[in-house]
């Protein structure tokens, strides 16, 4: 069977992530989720923090490698040997931006292949964003999050007025 890359910023991981792991996990040999070192957003968590969230979160997957990548997701893929890339779709609009994102991978790195997975139900209206916010706002997001996670952001957002 075949080894997977499930790439992402995860500031922080959630559970709508872990789903995709989890069921990717059962399709492919290996999964390696790929911490994004340097993604051209404004993170909360540093690269190591996302990635020892990530690490801790997944633990109970015996099939899941945790690591820190740099540069081209494609160019990550290859230098895993990773011939595939997992990517997780909550909206029509994460569609259109996944497979934007696809057919450029594709023209860049022929050999590797993108497959998208549905978030479960459960899970489709979650982000990342969308946890920070409520958890900025002392918000009840417990269920969203592994316990490492829920700990991280509650000392995260500990300064006066919730927002670090």
């Amino acid at each position: 069977m075949t080894r997977a890359l499930y790439p992402g910023s995860f500031d922080p991981i959630h559970y709508g992530h872990v789903d995709i792991v989890q069921r990717a996990a059962v399709l492919f040999a290996e999964i390696i989720v790929a911490v994004y070192d340097t993604p051209s957003k404004r993170l909360l968590f540093t690269t190591e923090e996302r990635h020892e969230l990530a690490r801790l979160s997944l633990a109970h997957l015996a099939n899941v490698e945790v690591v820190v990548y740099q540069g081209l997701t494609v160019q990550a893929a290859r230098d895993l040997g990773t011939p595939v890339i997992v990517r997780g779709l909550r909206a029509t609009s994460d569609y259109e931006y996944e497979a934007q994102l696809a057919q450029t991978n594709k023209a860049l790195a022929p050999d590797v292949e993108v497959v998208c997975l549905f978030t479960s139900l459960k899970h489709a209206y979650l982000s990342s964003s969308i946890l920070k916010e409520v958890a900025a706002l002392r918000g009840d997001y417990a269920a969203w999050v592994s316990e490492p996670v829920y700990h991280a952001l509650q000392a995260k957002y500990q300064v006066e007025g919730g927002v670090p």
